[in-house]
């Protein structure tokens, strides 16, 4: 199985990585992320620090960027993504998103 990955900004800042694993799911801050002046958590869920977060489900805040809905329903039929593929669906839909958080492949 491959693995997918996604580059997650905060801004237009490289803020961390959210990966698939065998067992789920990793998200990690980009170290250099750190050393950015006021550098924000990607959400207070998962405040900035150097360990990766784990997580056997795809992590709350991600999945609620998710479209829902029609909305939900015009990215399934366009991009052909199963509504069960959370981080196809992530990928996919996720580029410009409503706050101050993008998920762009990497």
């Amino acid at each position: 199985m491959s693995y997918r990955k996604a580059d997650i900004y905060v801004d237009k800042t490289k803020a961390g990585i959210l990966e698939e694993t065998e067992t789920g799911y990793r998200f990690q801050y980009d170290p250099a992320y750190y050393s950015v002046e006021n550098a924000e958590p990607v959400s207070l869920t998962l405040p900035l620090r150097e360990t990766p977060y784990e997580s056997q489900v795809l992590f709350p805040f991600f999945d609620g960027l998710i479209p829902e809905g029609w909305l939900l329903d015009i990215v399934t039929e366009t991009w052909k993504v199963n509504p069960r593929d959370r981080m196809g669906l992530l990928l996919v839909s996720c580029r410009d998103t409503i706050g101050n958080i993008s998920v762009r492949e990497s």
